[in-house]
C-alpha cells in the first residue's frame, strides 16, 4: 500500500462524499487506501457513505472523540508508506496524488509535506504555507505589521508572505487539511497529540517532526480545494473555544519554557482577550441573523 487517506466525518456526509469522489477520479499508479473515521454524526453520514462507497474502511465512533485521536485510530489501521490526512471539505485534484508520492518517493529528507490549498475564491489558503507561531510572529501578524510589510522575514514569519509560492521550499508547518507524512516519521515523533481536540494538532506535529531533522514542504505542483466550513460565519462556542485553547497548549508545550515568565504572561493575556472578543462578535452575529 502506497498510500493510506484518512478523513474525519461529523455531520458532514455531502462533503466527505465529494472528497471521495474526488479520490476516486484520481489518476495514478499508486495504490491508496481511505479510511473515514465517523465521529459519532447526528445525522444520517455513516449509512450514506457506506451505501455509496462499501469499498472503504469505517471507523464508527460512539462520541465526538476530536480530530486528532480520529485521526489516530485510522493511522493505527493504515497500511500506507504514507499518510495523507485529508478534510472531509477538500476536492483533490486528478494529479494530486500522484504528484505528492512522486515529490515524497524522490525526497527522503522530507518527512511531511502539503500542496497548494486554494478556496473556492481562488485565494490561496494561507494556514497551507505557515510558520511556527513564535511570541514574535503572532505580535507582528496581530498588530498588522504582517499586513503592512508582507515582504519582510521579520515581519511576515506567520504566514511566510516573503517567500513565493510557485515552487517548493521548506515551511515550517502544514495544514490538516491535507497534510502527507512519511511512516517512518510517524514511526519516530509519534501520533497526533490528542491533547488538541480539533485545532493546533497540524502545528505542533509539525513542529515535533523539524525537531528531531525532518523536512517539512510546501509543494505548489498540484492543488486541492478547501471549502473550510462552508460560508457560514456564525461558529458554535465549542468552536471559538478549542480554537482558543489550542493556542494555549501550544505555547504551554513548546515555548513556556524557551521565554521569561512576563512574556508567557502576555501570550495567555492575548489568547483571553481574543477569546472573549471572538464571544462577542459571534454572539452578535447570531443576534443579527
Amino acid at each position: 500500500m502506497d498510500i493510506s487517506i484518512i478523513i474525519v466525518n461529523y455531520n458532514t456526509p455531502q462533503l466527505t462524499v465529494g472528497a471521495i469522489e474526488s479520490i476516486l477520479k484520481s489518476k495514478t499508479k499508486y495504490e491508496y487506501e481511505i479510511i473515514v473515521v465517523d465521529n459519532h454524526s447526528s445525522d444520517d453520514s455513516v449509512h450514506i457513505i457506506k451505501g455509496k462507497f462499501p469499498g472503504i474502511v469505517m471507523i464508527e465512533n460512539k462520541k465526538n472523540v476530536g480530530f486528532s485521536k480520529a485521526n489516530n485510530q485510522a493511522i493505527k489501521l493504515s497500511k500506507g508508506r504514507y499518510i495523507l490526512l485529508l478534510n472531509s471539505d477538500t476536492i483533490v485534484n486528478e494529479d494530486t496524488i500522484e504528484k505528492m508520492i512522486e515529490f515524497m518517493d524522490k525526497n527522503k529528507e522530507v518527512g511531511a509535506s502539503g500542496c497548494q490549498v486554494v478556496l473556492p475564491s481562488g485565494e490561496l489558503d494561507r494556514a497551507c504555507h505557515r510558520g511556527f507561531p513564535t511570541p514574535e510572529a503572532s505580535f507582528y501578524y496581530l498588530i498588522g505589521l504582517a499586513r503592512l510589510f508582507p515582504k519582510s522575514p521579520r515581519f511576515n514569519r506567520y504566514h511566510l508572505g516573503y517567500m513565493g509560492l510557485s515552487e517548493p521550499h521548506p515551511v515550517d508547518c502544514l495544514v490538516g487539511a491535507f497534510m502527507v507524512v512519511r511512516r517512518e516519521v510517524i514511526e519516530q515523533v509519534g501520533l497526533l497529540d490528542e491533547q488538541f481536540f480539533m485545532y493546533g494538532e497540524d502545528i505542533d506535529w509539525c513542529y515535533r517532526i523539524k525537531k528531531v531533522g525532518w523536512e517539512i514542504y510546501y509543494y505548489p505542483f498540484t492543488t486541492i480545494i478547501h471549502y473550510k466550513g462552508g460560508s457560514s460565519r456564525r461558529k458554535p462556542f465549542k468552536i471559538i473555544y478549542e480554537f482558543h485553547r489550542a493556542m494555549f497548549l501550544f505555547h504551554r508545550k513548546h515555548y513556556a519554557d524557551k521565554y521569561p515568565l512576563v512574556v508567557n504572561g502576555l501570550v495567555y493575556t492575548g489568547i483571553l482577550c481574543k477569546f472573549i472578543l471572538s464571544v462577542i462578535v459571534n454572539i452578535f452575529r447570531k443576534m443579527g441573523g
